[in-house]
């Protein structure tokens, strides 16, 4: 036996036929699972130029080859598809329980395509796979469709599923499993242009393992370690809601929509605050953190709201980026984007870009509803929320994204979205860490702040404000993620335990392939990852014109942000050369024939050289 169940389920929409399907060992054993799998069944799979919203594009989910065992934080899951706020290729990755269960089902993941011809949910079960009726769902929250798909399959029931937004197509629309999101890309616009409103799982484990007693003697040291490791027990303590403070002393957390870097009151928002309201714990399956921090508010306008959250992201995004340091209201906000299944992030952001622009004047209460957009408002910010997923008024216009929005205004609108090949930046200055800078313009999803770290700028051990010797960090720091995208693991370093010899010892006693056993086998599999996330937006037509940041970072010094007062991109050419250098791509940031070939790429190299690139 190994870790992996060696299927998956191929579910076409449009004629409602399922047939399960082996995954080929050589996939497995060069991609791992996960991102890396995902990524090669759409790069195999997708024509180019397929329409992010049509009936053709595929949305893929895909668990890696530890999940549903007894290893802490490694049971996550992977969303792949072609996004429809960027046109790129996407990945999300979802915590919760539904990637377990699929796991405990059979099945190590499910290729959807095509697009059915009204609502409808997909159940598996020990009896088969079952495409049904989803209007009585269609229009309901996420709370209320996980609540009716347990009232119908039972409590154990385990759900994917997708908000009003997703149904409003939204292009930033996520993937909710409990209060977990498979958030950023727009992967839940793609259910929701499929008409696919949720999937339900049944199951029950254990997953066997290829090596039993080797798999349980490590997992359990693991955890031993895990269980007075200070990061860990930070993390169950706060989440990490514990970075704000730190970050925002530091000038790295973004002031009303990246104009500032340090904001008063921002402590009425930190983690010591939140956790006066903290109630309980909540996590991942198989995960003894359980750095899900559920809060309610106690008084005040916002009484009675709860949220898993908010998370570091989510307090900017929803908090310091609008200027806003109002705690019910970010518990409020954050618990009203999980029942629309809005992504907190893209959402903050073209809420901050509109009220720069209303700063401004751009726009007027003529364009906005009759709404005042002033910093801080955080009633505003509520009902824009709730615009924004119903698609109703000015939030038809902000449900499209920074980047489609400021192409409709206009008046110079374009210079104040903070967008990245259409993905709206996270709560990191790029000004500010000039190594998370190189990530996000270098990413091949956009602006995603799990798509690297650069976890030396941000401990200080490099010069962060440094205008060039970061590529090759750089790149590497992509290929780790790479690789804990596809194993899948959580990306918090000491919350799982898992250094690359303890990582490498694990996936060999679970799955019995020795070649896991080495770690710079996995780094070329992770390299092999990013090469083919490249190697798909070029066949797409992105190049070097896209890895750029928005306009504001490359010219304008950074404002009221302490130590990284004046900071401004200088130098991104020079880090975009060394990037591409340390990757084995052209100038123009693409993959190299040599590289391509190098990675055993021998298919993906002809395909780049039909185009002519």
């Amino acid at each position: 036996m190994r870790s992996y169940t060696g299927k998956l389920i191929r579910i076409n929409l449009s004629n409602r036929q399922s047939q399960i399907e082996d995954i080929p060992e050589p996939l497995m054993k060069n991609y791992l699972g996960g991102r890396g799998l995902g990524v090669r069944y759409l790069y195999d799979e997708l024509k180019p130029g397929v329409e992010p919203l049509g009936a053709d594009n595929k949305l893929i989910l895909m668990m890696g080859p530890l999940g549903a065992t007894t290893a802490m934080s490694v049971s996550r899951i992977a969303l792949v598809t072609r996004s429809p706020l960027t046109g790129t290729i996407a990945k999300s990755v979802m915590g919760g329980n539904f990637g377990a269960y699929l796991k405990f089902a059979g099945f190590d993941g499910i290729i959807v395509e095509g697009e059915a011809d009204k609502p409808t949910y997909i159940h598996i079960d020990k009896d088969g796979i079952h495409l049904l009726d989803a209007d009585e769902l269609w229009g309901l929250d996420t709370q209320e469709t996980h609540a009716k798909l347990r009232e119908s399959h039972g409590k154990s029931t385990q759900v994917a599923c997708i908000g009003p937004a997703g149904e409003k197509l939204v292009r930033y629309a996520v993937v909710i499993s409990d209060r977990r999101c498979g958030g950023r890309t727009g992967v839940g616009t793609v259910m929701g242009a499929k008409k696919l409103k949720a999937i339900a799982v049944n199951s029950s484990g254990p997953l066997k393992v290829y090596d039993p007693e080797q798999f349980k003697k490590i997992a359990q040291g693991l955890i031993a370690e895990l269980r007075t490791s200070p990061r860990r027990i930070k993390m169950s303590d706060f989440g990490t809601s514990y970075l704000t403070l730190g970050f925002e002393k530091m000038g790295i957390f973004p002031v009303k929509n990246f104009q500032e870097g340090q904001l008063e009151g921002v402590e009425n928002i930190g983690d010591a605050e939140l956790a006066k309201i903290k109630t309980k714990n909540d996590g991942c399956y198989g995960c003894m953190t359980k750095c899900g921090q559920v809060r309610e508010v106690t008084e005040g306008t916002y009484a009675g709201a709860v949220s898993e959250g908010p998370d570091y992201e989510t307090i900017w995004s929803l908090g310091g980026n609008l200027a806003n340091t109002d705690r019910g209201s970010l518990i409020a906000a954050d618990s009203l984007c999980d029942k629309l299944g809005l992504d907190t992030v893209s959402a903050g952001n073209s809420i901050g870009f509109a009220y720069e622009l209303f700063q401004r004047g751009i726009i007027t209460k003529k364009d906005t509803d009759g709404l005042e957009l002033n910093w801080g408002n955080h009633a505003n910010m509520m009902k824009l929320l709730a615009k924004i997923a119903s698609r109703e008024g000015f939030g038809e216009l902000l449900g499209e994204g920074t980047r489609r929005a400021a192409e409709q205004i206009g008046k110079g609108a374009e210079d104040y979205a903070m967008q990245v090949k259409g993905l709206e930046l996270p709560a990191y200055e790029p000004r500010a860490v000039k190594g998370y800078g190189l990530i996000l313009a270098t990413s091949n999803i956009g602006a995603n702040h799990m798509y690297g770290r650069p976890r030396e700028d941000l401990a200080g051990t490099t010069d962060r404000f440094a205008d060039e010797g970061k590529g090759k960090a750089i790149s590497r720091a992509q290929i780790g993620q790479a690789v804990e995208d596809s194993v899948i693991q959580c990306s918090f370093g000491p919350v799982t335990g898992l250094n690359p010899e303890s990582r490498s010892q694990l996936l060999v006693a679970a799955t019995g392939f020795n070649e896991f056993g080495d770690p710079a086998y996995l780094t070329q599999i992770g390299e092999r990852v990013l090469c083919l996330e490249r190697s798909f937006n070029v066949r797409e037509g992105f190049n070097r014109k896209d890895d750029t940041l928005p306009k504001r970072m490359l010219t304008e010094p950074l404002q009221n942000a302490g130590p990284a007062t004046g900071q401004v991109f200088r130098k991104l050419d020079t880090l975009l050369d060394e990037y591409y250098d340390a990757l084995g791509y052209t100038r123009e940031g693409i993959p190299s024939t040599e590289k391509l070939n190098q990675l055993g790429l021998e298919g993906v190299a002809k395909d780049i050289k039909k185009l002519g690139k």
